[in-house]
């Protein structure tokens, strides 16, 4: 794997999302990057918004209460034929692509590591998903769900939604925030709207990066969150009935 060559050969390495083409290539990363004591850090662009703290914030806070639900989506519109996203052998797949993406939120608003339930899907081709939905279950007992979509028919279905006893907090695209967003709580006490200030995520996610490299500042994205979603992603492939993705080469 290119990841793996360039840590070897001393680089740090801001690698895309998601880390790898399986689990299984993630701990191999990981392992480089633990050997040559380089930086591995995942693209997660979004969790370095400042809306991701915020999100967090309002959670941790208790105001909607204990977590009975959570779920995330990501459903754009990518009908270009023969893309690389839609290749197998690229491993290619709309879990992959937008999927790694609610899948990363939903696990991050979570705070914990999900059981994948069940899982349907929608081909493109043998082998590849244009679609997908799994149901969730995590250790502390509340259900899950994520949704996404390369050949989505809205131009664009991006959202994170967290049910608690007391109310849920509902965010409009947490995964670009920088070009629109809105967060809005709901609770018996009413319904507030917040918009969170920041930068494009890409340049809070370099700033991170270069605090890591320079600095030795811890950041969110590194080896074993990357890991631990590409299991995710995993299982959502075998609960769909579909193989997981190789690509020796493209990480």
């Amino acid at each position: 794997m290119w990841t793996v060559r360039a840590l070897e050969a001393g680089k740090h390495v801001l690698c895309e999302k998601p880390l790898a083409s399986n689990a299984a290539e993630g701990e191999a990363m990981a392992a480089a990057a633990k050997r040559t004591g380089r930086i591995l850090f995942e693209a997660f662009h979004w969790r370095y918004h400042p809306l991701a703290a915020r999100m967090l914030e309002v959670i941790a806070s208790g105001e909607i209460g204990r977590t009975l639900h959570v779920a995330a989506t990501f459903c754009v519109p990518l009908l270009l034929p023969g893309d690389i996203r839609y290749r197998l052998d690229l491993a290619g797949g709309a879990t992959m692509d937008t999927g790694c993406y609610a899948i990363h939120v939903a696990r991050t608003l979570a705070a914990s590591e999900p059981e994948v339930t069940s899982a349907q899907v929608k081909l493109s081709s043998p082998g590849v998903d244009r679609w997908m939905a799994a149901e969730l279950r995590f250790p502390a007992g509340f259900s899950g769900r994520v949704e996404c979509s390369l050949a989505s028919a809205k131009l664009l279905a991006a959202s994170a939604l967290v049910v608690g006893d007391r109310g849920e907090l509902r965010v409009l695209n947490p995964i670009a925030p920088h070009l629109f967003h809105r967060l809005v709580v709901q609770t018996k006490a009413g319904r507030r709207a917040e918009r969170v200030a920041g930068d494009a995520t890409y340049v809070h996610q370099l700033r991170a990066f270069r605090a890591a490299v320079r600095e030795g500042a811890a950041f969110p994205t590194g080896p074993a969150d990357g890991i631990a979603n590409m299991r995710v992603i995993d299982a959502i492939y075998t609960k769909a009935g579909l193989p997981l993705r190789s690509g020796d080469g493209v990480k």
